[in-house]
């Protein structure tokens, strides 16, 4: 029999906040983080949700006086902080590191090596930091980064191989990333507006989100969530287009869905990827309806932070947590008018309901989907 698998502990960094509490009180008051911005590369306006940088070195210098860290690094180290102090480090924790991206904004110095912004780097620093003794795990699989490398550390620990895991999962706004969407003429001319009919594309935004994960029942309060089911299918489509069918996320919830062996009309609450671009609010909208989901409430969190693409699956983790913690359903911003041809059911007003359950989702070029149910514990 498996083990059952906790999240007991979170934090996240975001232009709305540098904790969750600040953050939820920003939803219930309809803020988004997303504003206009100039002159980055080729881009001469763009809109971004990004992390105000004096707030950033104001909080920093708070729990760290060294100046050695990157932008990214200091978020990092800001979102674990709290989860990792007062518990002891050991060989059966694991680290798990999530980002797309993680400091490729070092390469717009000619000055730095090609070698100083890989991923494995980055992730070995901030296991340093803390005092890890396991080497890191990196988790990098496009837009499903985040919410991937919840499914990894509950399988490695029902596996046996650690008792625990810390996972973070970060991106920043780069002119890399801000360059490559712009290229795929993906980019909205306003603030995102997932499933919307009006919708033109993605905004970026950058943030980090961390968990905790144990198996250990004597940590395991009320409010803490199980992970009670994940799946995680590739429909290989195509490099940077979904699934015209929703093939992927169609089987990723399916996977869930089994494995948690629960009745689908328990899940009164959908945290999806909604980016805002025509083909992937499409996707879901068709993924949902193939399972017979389309009348539980959805909502997409990019209104409110952009597409922060490796953070965004753990990220809206969080905010789904809390959700469920508050029984409370948050608007999806930016949405007013259905603009995908199957019916879902967006959520347009704050609402409170008993959540006892919800589903995560997220997709990502390549092909990539994954999905997570969660059950809180009461």
């Amino acid at each position: 029999m498996k083990k059952s698998v906790y999240i007991t502990a979170s934090n996240c960094i975001t232009p709305l906040g540098f904790d969750v509490v600040s953050n939820w009180e920003a939803l219930q008051k309809n803020i988004s983080g997303i504003k206009k911005h100039q002159d980055v590369g080729q881009l001469e306006s763009f809109y971004a949700s990004v992390v105000d940088q004096e707030a950033l070195e104001l909080a920093f210098d708070k729990v760290e006086s060294g100046n050695n860290f990157t932008k990214l690094e200091k978020m990092m180290i800001l979102a674990l902080q709290p989860l990792v102090k007062g518990n002891k480090i050991t060989k059966k924790i694991a680290f798990i590191f999530s980002s797309t991206k993680g400091n490729i904004s070092l390469l717009e110095d000619e000055k730095i090596s090609v070698e100083s912004a890989q991923l494995a780097l980055l992730a070995k620093k901030i296991s340093t930091y803390f005092g890890f003794e396991t080497e890191p795990i990196v988790v990098s699989n496009a837009c499903v980064s985040g919410i991937l490398a919840v499914s990894v550390a509950k399988r490695m620990i029902q596996s046996g191989l650690y008792d625990d895991a810390f996972v973070v999962a970060g991106d920043e706004v780069s002119e890399f990333v801000l360059s490559g969407f712009n290229s795929f003429q993906a980019m909205s001319t306003e603030p995102c507006m997932p499933y919307d009919a009006n919708r033109t594309g993605v905004t970026l935004g950058e943030a980090v989100a961390a968990v905790y994960i144990t198996a250990d029942e004597a940590q395991v309060e009320p409010n803490s969530f199980k992970i009670i089911g994940d799946g995680a299918v590739n429909d290989a489509n195509h490099i940077s287009g979904p699934s015209r069918t929703g093939e992927g996320l169609f089987r990723s919830i399916e996977s869930a869905l089994k494995e948690a062996k629960i009745d689908k009309n328990k899940i009164k609450y959908i945290s999806a990827h909604g980016t805002a671009t025509l083909y992937n609010d499409e996707m879901e909208a068709i993924a949902f309806n193939r399972l017979g989901l389309q009348e539980v409430p959805v909502n997409s969190m990019k209104g409110y932070y952009g597409h922060t693409l490796g953070a965004s699956g753990l990220l809206e983790t969080v905010l789904a947590m809390e959700s469920a913690k508050q029984n409370r359903l948050i608007i999806s911003k930016g949405y007013s008018n259905l603009g995908v041809s199957q019916s879902i059911n967006v959520i347009t007003e704050n609402q409170e309901v008993e959540i006892d359950y919800f589903l995560k989702t997220a997709s990502g070029f390549g092909g990539c989907n994954t999905a997570v149910l969660f059950e809180k514990v009461k």
